[in-house]
């Protein structure tokens, strides 16, 4: 299945702002992150298990259980602060 990922704030300038990606069905946000980690460098430093970031599928905040359907929209940020 093929999802679209999206990259915002500090990921966006060092992946870029989006890419598509075949995933097998039945896949979870943790699985994608762990899919992308795994396909370059960049993609490992930026996404790091280490890293605090937050991810959202089809615009609605989820943790790494969450499943990821067909044709989804997947975005990763980092936490944000206001004040």
């Amino acid at each position: 299945m093929k999802v679209q990922v999206r990259y915002f704030a500090s990921l966006r300038e060092a992946l870029g702002p989006q890419e598509s990606i075949e995933l097998p069905a039945g896949s979870t946000l943790g699985a994608l992150r762990d899919r992308l980690i795994a396909s370059s460098p960049r993609h490992a430093e930026a996404l790091a298990r280490g890293r605090a970031l937050r991810g959202a599928v089809n615009q609605g905040m989820s943790d790494d259980s969450t499943p990821v359907p067909e044709g989804a929209e997947v975005a990763f940020f980092p936490p944000v602060t206001g004040g």
